[in-house]
């Protein structure tokens, strides 16, 4: 066993009200640079819908992840020979169509103007060449529109829905669509670090962060290509690859990262877990159907002494297991089951977890009453989201994932209604109190709707200086600060 830690995320996506108030944070603290307009490290999607950039769920076009019909694994993206092969012409690699151009507005135009009978206008300009364009899409150009024919429809998750699947869900009395933000999952497997041929993508060790190293880096893009999230961007002024870095200034100093601090709807959750390094291959190779338990089994019990015992040995210090012990992730994901990862199947292992948007109330109104009990569990495979569109979400096409997960949630919901406004019968609440143990209900209801700050964002402390432990006694390293490298750079030739 060899324990590592990584500090995950849970997403409540019965939370997001789709404010993209965490994408423009983001954006104002990293992405505000010359060759990054097009960079959003982290976007809100309306789904069904294409996303961003367009159809980036499409493997088959943009050969992204791991291919799990090989043993053992490789990139779809192809290896070190391929990679050499399109080193200077790439097909898989998105366009700045399937992005989209930024631009800017001719402020000027506004005061320069000379008098008129019309209103003057700023006209849009591309920040790429700098001449007059009319706009086409955008990060969000597809916001709230989860029903129409031209987005929603074209969505790679539909495949496998039948013919009245998609017509139950683009019915213009039955539309219905949700939030789903994204940034990047910072991987256990991650296949931007296996398409790195220069080796300037790199996984922490103290924390799980996967990050670029901006002096190695050689703007090759192959972590593009293999990055099945497309949550790796090319900085096309600087000539390097940017990504999500988990605002790691932020939690080295016990901060949470930007997104988190500044989203309205208190969805991010934010914790340590621990799991198994030497399990990822075995996990990673089964097939999809099995990946979503598979990667919650790699997950260790913080409680156990005996994984305590072997973290230790692991060099992991005792702040960070504690940290691991309070994890909210750890709830969400382990205890209770209700989170899963998006696109189990691209084999990545994402460590960023979604609960699931609950599905639109099931009542049947009987004198002005609407009565949601009768037949919540059993009436599951006629919801307005088809339980098949969601489990090609998070499951891996594993509907039965997706079953348990709204079972849960539909039991603790309906034990909270029995406790705030006593309607149902004796036995609807033994019903649901045998789903979910009414302590856990109380435990997942305060935790998802009344819990603080501090508890949903367990941020470990993650000086540097604590990270060198492992290898370094700390006072020695201390003591030799200030004089420079003592040991030669290490050199891979």
């Amino acid at each position: 066993m060899n324990i590592r830690a990584q500090v995950s995320s849970v997403f409540h996506l019965d939370k997001c009200i789709g404010c993209h108030t965490c994408s423009v944070t983001c954006k104002n603290i990293w992405t505000d640079r010359k060759g990054a307009e097009y960079m959003w490290w982290n976007n809100v999607e309306t789904k069904p819908g294409t996303g961003y950039p367009t159809r980036w769920e499409d493997q088959e076009h943009y050969r992204g992840g791991w291919d799990g019909e090989k043993q053992p694994l490789q990139l779809r993206s192809g290896g070190k020979g391929k990679g050499l092969l399109n080193l200077f012409h790439n097909p898989d690699l998105p366009s700045m169509d399937n992005y989209y151009e930024p631009w800017t507005y001719r402020y000027q135009d506004l005061f320069q103007a000379g008098q008129g009978s019309d209103q003057p206008v700023a006209r849009s300009v591309s920040m790429v060449t700098g001449q007059p364009m009319d706009p086409k899409s955008g990060p969000n150009w597809d916001d709230d529109l989860g029903g129409s024919s031209l987005y929603a429809a074209n969505d790679p998750s539909l495949e496998g829905l039948t013919p009245d699947e998609r017509q139950q869900l683009f019915a213009t009395e039955r539309m219905a669509f949700f939030y789903l933000p994204r940034r990047c999952n910072h991987c256990l497997n991650a296949a931007c670090v296996a398409g790195c041929p220069s080796g300037a993508i790199y996984k922490r060790g103290e924390d799980g962060v996967v990050l670029i190293n901006q002096e190695k880096c050689r703007g090759w893009r192959m972590c593009v290509s293999a990055c099945p999230y497309k949550k790796t961007y090319y900085n096309w002024t600087a000539g390097k690859s940017e990504k999500c870095i988990s605002c790691y200034p932020r939690l080295e100093s016990g901060e949470m990262p930007g997104c988190y601090a500044s989203c309205v709807g208190r969805i991010r959750y934010m914790g340590v877990l621990l799991y198994d390094a030497d399990g990822i291959a075995a996990t990673a190779g089964l097939p999809p159907q099995e990946l979503a338990a598979a990667q919650r089994e790699l997950i260790l019990n913080p409680h156990d002494p005996a994984v305590i015992a072997q973290a230790r040995r692991d060099g992991i210090p005792f702040p960070l297991l504690e940290a691991a012990r309070q994890s909210p992730v750890y709830h969400f994901v382990k205890e209770w089951g209700l989170a899963l990862p998006l696109h189990p199947e691209f084999r990545t292992l994402p460590m960023l977890f979604y609960v699931l948007p609950l599905l639109p109330v099931l009542a049947k109104v009987e004198g002005g009453v609407a009565d949601m009990a009768q037949a919540s569990f059993s009436s599951l495979e006629k919801a307005r989201l088809p339980l098949r569109y969601l489990a090609n979400l998070f499951a891996g096409g594993n509907e039965q994932e997706i079953k348990a997960v709204y079972r849960r949630l539909i039991a603790v919901r309906l034990q909270r209604r029995a406790d705030s406004v006593g309607d149902l019968s004796a036995g609807e609440v033994e019903q649901a109190a045998a789903m979910v143990p009414p302590q856990m209900a109380r435990e997942i209801y305060r935790m998802s709707a009344l819990s603080s700050i501090k508890e949903r964002i367990v941020v470990p402390p993650m000086a540097r200086e604590m990270a060198i432990e492992a290898h370094t006694d700390p006072h020695e390293h201390r003591g030799a600060n200030g004089f420079g490298a003592r040991l030669a750079p290490a050199r891979r030739w």
